[in-house]
């Protein structure tokens, strides 16, 4: 994809919701010159701006596609892992649920009292991960009709009335201006007799007070109309603190917790296409070289279909630790000197800790959100090991670096 692509997309997702450069310029840190210098094509974001990119495109309300698109028309890597590409063909057979899929839905529609799912991931997930195929399981079991998707808007400056006309919007529902004319447009709509699937993707970001106030409200709904309001609630660390940290006032403490699985082969070959011609084997490695990171998973291909069957592990490995994603998960938790003396300690062996279901060690819980850490089974119990040896690599390679920049 050329990078000249930049600017058009920008421009094109900008005027879809009538942002000015200013507006842009203010939620992202950046000078309006800077905006418009972008949009014009008379410069590109530099090396060090890619968080900014994406401050961008969470503002302008783009999908995982979308976002993805943006950053590597900017020279950057991608964020999300590729969905599957859709059958071809006419066929006029829908396409069968992913496996995980449809289990998560089976769950939720044999939960009760209150059918609420709040769907945990790491980074580097989409949030949901195959959300559209989740969206198209829901309308083939609840009819289209009654599926609704919020994916809360990113400004941290919502105003009460902006934010639940947005969501307002986003379901189809009218005269919506406030969080009281939300819960009113929601309530009728669930006088009906069927009941009603809601997926809340992204649930972490834009203003934690709306949050909150949104997360009371389908709390209320759902309790008001037990067994009516279907809920799938995906989010990470925010969404986890959540529910976990408010005890029994918790206002999702009545939904039951799923953890996205994690990455297999044959995932990785669905997503990667057989126009890629990655065969089983390919995968395979991949996932091992990765640990079932998505991202490092999607590097580790390439890195395969450049060197063949020629390169060892080890010197994959090697290229891997380099890979700019998992630096800009490590670097910040490296950044406090008693974090990094932390952190230089676990790194100095595979396995970090026992895993719980919330991770009281906020150090520990931020590893784990950032995806660097997961939990494996052993003899001994669940514990927290490095996703990864490249991982692993990365955090010694840059706690090094911090280490002797002080010096």
């Amino acid at each position: 994809m050329p990078v000249s692509e930049f600017p058009q997309l920008l421009g094109q997702h900008m005027r879809r919701i009538r942002a000015s450069a200013a507006d842009v310029a203010s939620e992202i840190g950046m000078s309006r010159e800077a905006v418009n210098n972008w949009r014009q094509g008379h410069s590109l974001p530099n090396r060090k701006h890619r968080d900014k990119v994406l401050a961008c495109a969470g503002y302008l309300r783009l999908t995982e596609v979308e976002t993805n698109r943006l950053l590597v028309a900017a020279g950057f890597d991608a964020q999300f892992p590729a969905e599957a590409a859709p059958a071809t063909g006419g066929s006029s057979v829908p396409a069968a649920a992913p496996p995980a899929v449809a289990q998560l839905f089976d769950r939720l529609q044999q939960m009760r009292p209150y059918p609420i799912i709040m769907l945990l991931t790491q980074a580097h997930w989409g949030q949901p991960p195959e959300r559209e195929a989740m969206l198209a399981e829901a309308a083939r079991r609840y009819g289209h009709d009654k599926v609704l998707h919020l994916h809360p808007p990113f400004s941290l400056l919502s105003e009460p009335a902006a934010y639940f006309s947005a969501l307002g919007q986003q379901c189809g529902l009218t005269g919506v201006d406030s969080d009281y004319a939300f819960e009113a447009a929601l309530t009728r709509a669930l006088q009906q007799p069927e009941p009603l699937f809601c997926l809340v993707s992204r649930f972490e970001q834009g203003d934690p007070v709306q949050r909150d106030v949104l997360a009371g409200i389908l709390r209320s709904l759902s309790e008001m109309h037990s067994g009516r309001l279907h809920l799938l609630i995906c989010g990470g660390s925010a969404l986890a603190d959540l529910k976990y940290q408010g005890g029994d006032l918790s206002l999702l403490n009545i939904a039951a917790t799923e953890v996205w699985p994690e990455l297999t082969a044959a995932d990785l070959q669905r997503q990667a296409g057989t126009a890629h011609g990655h065969g089983q084997a390919d995968c395979e490695r991949a996932l091992r070289l990765s640990g079932g990171h998505p991202l490092l998973a999607t590097a580790a291909l390439a890195l395969l279909a450049e060197s063949g069957a020629n390169a060892s592990d080890e010197q994959l490995e090697e290229q891997l630790a380099g890979y700019a994603p998992v630096w800009q998960a490590f670097v910040p938790l490296l950044a406090e000197p008693v974090h990094r003396a932390t952190i230089t300690a676990w790194l100095q062996q595979p396995r970090v800790a026992m895993a719980r279901p919330y991770l009281l060690d906020p150090v520990l819980r931020s590893l784990y959100w950032a995806n660097l850490v997961t939990p494996r089974r052993h003899a001994d119990g669940l514990w927290l090991e490095w996703r990864s040896e490249s991982i692993r690599r990365a955090g010694l390679l840059i706690a090094e670096h911090g280490h002797s920049s002080e010096r």
